[in-house]
This record gives structure tokens, sequence and C-alpha cells, in this order.
């Protein structure tokens, strides 16, 4: 049209050929490089998310590969916990300078800008979907290979933003053995599905718990739903954590990376 302002929302014109679909894409700061980049998602909390984020970026960054973990989870930040992180991050004229861990991962979380770490944040979800994507565009992320973000339980507006606004290579989703927690994991499968992002891998945390004396495999939680859910849905890589008290601590105590054992090393190298 001749008098088009390409403002698509206040036009009542149907059928125009000048309408543009919205573009929601978020951009790289200039001095940044990311190769590639994996959401890890749960339908629910509490079901150790922010640990497999760590755990992939642990064995990511065993392999040689420059890592780096954006803690999309705003409201319930872990990833800094995991590793250990206290330091405050700071900014320069050309962008904020990412949190790096003792094996050298490149972090950010909002628990390292609060002055408080233990400070809530009570803020609604269009402003947290704001943060997340200045995590993408005014963080330098130096030549990075893979980008693993820790992203909010559930399929609200954050993990909306996510979708529609970062390259995603694909997502990983976390459950647990429960029946309900697989009923929840298939809203998340299901939304990736919408929003044509590939689901390439899916991970049950607690699935067993093996014998301290016998060695026997024993399932507090009841059988494995994951072979079922990745059959249903065509999800080419599954994965099993243990109940594992050695790695419940180093988690809690800040030493993810010094785990000796690492469950997702396989899982990370299918994926990446």
């Amino acid at each position: 049209m001749a008098n088009c302002d390409n403002n698509c929302g206040s036009c009542g014109v149907e059928n125009c050929g000048d309408r543009k679909e919205p573009d929601f894409r978020a951009y790289l700061n200039e001095a940044s490089s990311v190769k590639k980049v994996f959401g890890v998602m749960s339908g629910k909390g509490g079901v150790g998310k922010s640990m497999v984020t760590a755990l992939l970026a642990c064995a990511a960054a065993k392999n040689g590969f420059k890592t780096a973990v954006m803690d999309a989870d705003v409201t319930g930040p872990s990833i800094p916990t995991a590793f250990g992180l206290k330091e405050k991050i700071y900014g320069s004229e050309a962008g904020l300078i990412p949190a790096v861990t003792k094996k050298g991962i490149d972090v950010v979380s909002l628990n390292l800008l609060l002055e408080n770490e233990s400070d809530p944040v009570v803020w609604r979800g269009p402003v947290i979907s704001g943060v997340v994507k200045q995590f993408w565009t005014e963080v330098i992320w130096e030549n990075e290979d893979v980008m693993f973000i820790d992203m909010p339980p559930g399929t609200g507006d954050v993990a909306l933003t996510i979708f529609q606004s970062l390259p995603l290579e694909g997502i990983v989703v976390v459950t647990s053995p429960q029946e309900l927690v697989g009923m929840i994991v298939e809203k998340a499968v299901k939304m990736a599905n919408m929003m044509n992002i590939p689901v390439i891998g899916l991970v049950e945390n607690m699935s067993y718990l093996r014998c301290p004396d016998c060695g026997k495999i024993l399932r507090p939680f009841g059988e494995s739903h994951i072979k079922k859910l990745a059959l249903q849905y065509g999800i080419p890589h599954t994965a099993e954590l243990p109940i594992d008290p050695e790695l419940a601590q180093a988690v809690d105590g800040g030493r993810i990376e010094d785990l000796k054992t690492n469950y997702l090393e396989d899982f990370a190298k299918a994926i990446l």
C-alpha cells in the first residue's frame, strides 16, 4: 500500500501483500560469538534441571569445547551455587563480562548482579523476559563453542521468549520417573514441537538408586518412563541420573566441576 507505515497491528487491511511477521529475534553483542545454543527445560520445578545444565556444561568443557551457561531461571537462579561463584560480574563500555568458573566456563546469572544473592526478584513476566534477552545481547560471549541455557520450569513467558528470540540448536528436557511428572514433561515437549525447535534429548533425574552394599539397582519412584516418552516423540538421546548423595553434595557445595563421575558425559558427546 502507498501509505503503509509497517504498523500491521493498527492496520485493518486483510490479505495485505506488505504484511510482515513480527521479528522477535535478539541479536548478539557485536563482540560476541556463539556457535551452538541448547536450552535445558522442564515441565515443572524440582526435577534437577539446573544440575543437568551444569553437568552438561562440565562435560562439554572437559571435551575441549569453549562453554558458556546462561542462567535464564531469573527468579530461582541455581547455577552460581553449583559452580561456587560468588564474585559479581562487571561491565565495560562494550558490554557485561561473564563470570568464569575454575575450569573456564563462562556464566551469567542475575544472582551475580544482585547486591545480595538472597534478595528475591519480584518482577512480572515481561520484565524477566527482557532481562533474558539482555543476557544474550549485552553480554560479551567470547568465542563460545556451545552455550547451555538453564530455562525456568514450565511453558510461560520466559520459555516463549527463548524459543522465539534465541537461535536454539535444540532442547534437552529434564524429568523424573513419576507418572505425573511424565505428563507435565509432555507439555514441554509439545511446546518445543509447536515452536519448531527439536527436542534432542531427555534426561530422567532420580531414576534409580544403586545399593552401596550389593550394587543392586533400586527404583524408589517406580519404573522409568523415559524410553516410552522418547519413542513416542522421536527424541534421539536419553540418559538416566541416579540418586547420588555425592552428586547432590557437590552441587550444594559449589564443586560440580570437581566430580570424578559425570553421568552425562556420553549424553553430552551425543548431542554435541
